[in-house]
């Protein structure tokens, strides 16, 4: 069991979180569906009663997949940790190729809460995640943003933004320190894991190098947010 974090109440099954693990690989289903299994099946192939895999996305062009793992709160970080530790026995990050940036062979680890739960238990869960994971696969590093991170609670853009992710910046051009883990592994990457409101992603292919175009289709998406929250 992964250390600090809350238990629950009695109505365990009903306090959710999600997590959306985005993995660099979506060219290989076999590895793909392997990593999500790891997230649901324990060691000898008995299943979680209490965990799911919602959905899986993978974008050839992109080699990128997002596997949504749902749970209680207080399982679903040990559920995370397995599926991450398969990911990173099966993805060497020096051989990818996708024209979707990423740092990390693992390269998000999103905390969303669903139901009577709050972002600073998944918070909480994301640190215990990233903790358990450097512990466990000696190499990996982890960058952490949204309420995660203490006592700043950086959003993912303003953590990107210092990495030089938006200007291109790879794992090997990388001169920041981890938040937590080893100096940064060239196969594993730098893993970025936090806790964040539910958000949806949208990308956007556009046939021409016109910046206008795609701020405008930009301008368009965030438009349809709650005009209470960042988006």
């Amino acid at each position: 069991m992964l250390q600090g974090v809350k238990m629950s109440s009695t109505r365990v099954s009903f306090r959710l979180a999600a997590c959306l693990l985005n993995i660099s690989e979506a060219r290989k289903k076999d590895v793909v569906e392997k990593i999500a299994k790891a997230a649901i099946y324990n060691d000898i192939g008995q299943k979680h009663p209490q965990a799911t895999v919602l959905n899986i996305f993978s974008d050839y062009d992109y080699n990128r997949s997002v596997i949504t793992i749902a749970a209680p709160i207080d399982m679903l970080g040990d559920y995370v940790v397995s599926a991450c530790i398969e990911a990173f026995k099966s993805i060497d990050l020096t051989v990818h190729e996708g024209i979707h940036p990423c740092l990390g062979a693992v390269d998000l680890v999103p905390i969303y809460p669903l139901l009577d739960v709050d972002l600073e238990e998944c918070g909480t869960v994301a640190q215990s995640i990233a903790e358990s994971l450097t512990l466990h696969v000696p190499g990996c590093s982890v960058f952490l943003f949204g309420h995660a991170d203490q006592p700043e609670k950086r959003s993912l853009v303003q953590r990107r933004k210092q990495l030089g992710w938006f200007i291109g910046k790879d794992i090997k051009s990388m001169e920041n320190k981890p938040d937590i883990g080893a100096t940064l592994s060239q196969r594993y990457g730098l893993t970025g894991i936090g806790a964040i409101l539910y958000v949806m992603n949208c990308n956007v292919t556009i046939d021409t190098q016109d910046l206008a175009t795609g701020r405008n289709i930009a301008s368009a998406i965030r438009a349809m947010a709650l005009s209470s929250k960042e988006g």
